[in-house]
């Protein structure tokens, strides 16, 4: 019982579990500023309707920022906090090209593709964690659709 964390499970495979969330924390946090910049200062045709996509995105990736930091808390470890560790941990660099519509969007999918790889890897190493095995199956049965939508935006 000593080795068992407060819901039970292992604790050593908490905490590497743990760290594999704290480094999806850390690119859902890039992923979420990037969409953010590309909502502020999207430009063009498709403004109006990519402003508001934008929106809806970084509005989800908050939640889910707030959901994997509170499911490492429940797991007994603590959550990354700081952009400085973000940008060392993450495999979704910081945009620096936020103004074009095309552009944005794949940036977008690109980080859709890193997040759901990563997640996937999450979701084997969380077997016996039905909690944290639940979270990535919902993000990634979520954002497989959305990789669709904004791949159908592309196809001209």
């Amino acid at each position: 019982m000593k080795n068992l964390n407060a819901i039970g499970l292992d604790k050593s495979k908490s905490k590497e579990l743990a760290e594999k969330l704290n480094t999806l924390l850390a690119n859902y946090s890039i992923f979420y500023q990037n969409t953010r910049g590309y909502h502020w200062n999207i430009k063009g045709q498709k403004f109006f309707e990519l402003h508001l996509k934008f929106e809806e995105l970084y509005t989800d990736l908050l939640l889910k920022i707030d959901e994997v930091a509170e499911r490492i808390l429940t797991l007994g470890n603590t959550p990354l906090h700081n952009y400085s560790t973000y940008k060392q941990t993450s495999l979704i660099t910081e945009s620096t090209e936020v103004s074009d519509g095309i552009k944005a969007v794949e940036n977008i999918l690109e980080s859709f593709r890193i997040t759901i790889t990563l997640q996937r890897e999450i979701l084997h190493l969380a077997a016996e964690d039905e909690g944290t095995n639940a979270l990535m199956s919902n993000y990634i049965r979520a954002q497989e659709k959305l990789v669709w939508m904004y791949s159908a935006f592309l196809t001209t």
